[in-house]
């Protein structure tokens, strides 16, 4: 993996922040916290970059467990304004006024997208802006829910792999107990990113570097890892495949 120095790019990333509220004349920023590191990252970012006073946590559950209480500790750590909001009577009356059942991961996207209506209610009704919290290993694997928590007016983390992600967050102190947990989305009970992945992120990260940003054969990479040639087309599988969720709408030349 590329060799960082993680000071200054929270520096980097922090000045980000404070250049894209002033430069908007927002008042401030909304971010959907989940428990998870991505979302505490970009909570302790924003508080360096523009104060408590002007960051506002949304808490999103749709199931009570620990994720929850992960998410408020970052909130009272922070001492951040924070609002819990349970979205699963939203959910489940629009499942109801569906006429059908959702499977799990139609469902799961529901609830991201819910949670997207909510996060973009607050910050407009603020005149502040949402800050998303995806990576660019989710965002290079379509690992994200397409105008749900994929949705966001900045992404502070989009050109920083998970990996990197864990790294800045233990230098900025997010608590410990958030960074070494086993990464989640929370969709369902028992729900793991690296299951849904079908890899670890550490496996995934090493693989993304070499295919995206040195370009390297997908045959030397297999070898250079002493990993399957399989494994590396799959992760060139899921790039490919979620091209459509990178970019905006297309239609034909006319």
């Amino acid at each position: 993996m590329r060799v960082l120095n993680y000071e200054e790019v929270i520096n980097k990333l922090t000045s980000f922040i404070k250049d894209k509220v002033n430069e908007t004349k927002a008042k401030g920023v909304v971010i959907g916290i989940s428990g998870g590191v991505d979302s505490a990252t970009v909570t302790y970012l924003a508080v360096n970059a523009l104060g408590k006073e002007r960051v506002l946590g949304l808490i999103m559950p749709y199931y009570k467990n620990t994720d929850l209480d992960d998410a408020i500790l970052v909130c009272k750590t922070l001492g951040i304004k924070y609002k819990v909001i349970s979205i699963k009577s939203i959910v489940d009356e629009i499942e109801k006024n569906l006429g059908f059942e959702l499977d799990p991961v139609s469902r799961g996207n529901l609830m991201s997208r819910t949670r997207m209506i909510l996060l973009y209610a607050h910050a407009n009704s603020r005149n502040c802006l949402v800050l998303g919290t995806s990576n660019k290993s989710e965002f290079l694997t379509g690992y994200f829910t397409k105008w749900g928590d994929g949705a966001s007016d900045y992404a502070p983390l989009i050109k920083l792999y998970k990996t990197e992600v864990w790294k800045i967050a233990k230098v900025l102190g997010v608590p410990e107990r958030i960074i070494n947990k086993k990464p989640s989305a929370g969709l369902w009970e028992g729900q793991s990113d690296e299951d849904e992945l079908g890899i670890t992120y550490k496996q995934l990260d090493e693989i993304l570097y070499r295919l995206i940003d040195l370009k390297m054969k997908k045959e030397k990479i297999a070898e250079e890892l002493n990993i399957p040639h399989e494994k590396v087309e799959y992760v060139e599988s899921l790039i490919l495949k979620s091209e459509h969720k990178r970019r905006l709408p297309v239609g034909p030349e006319i």
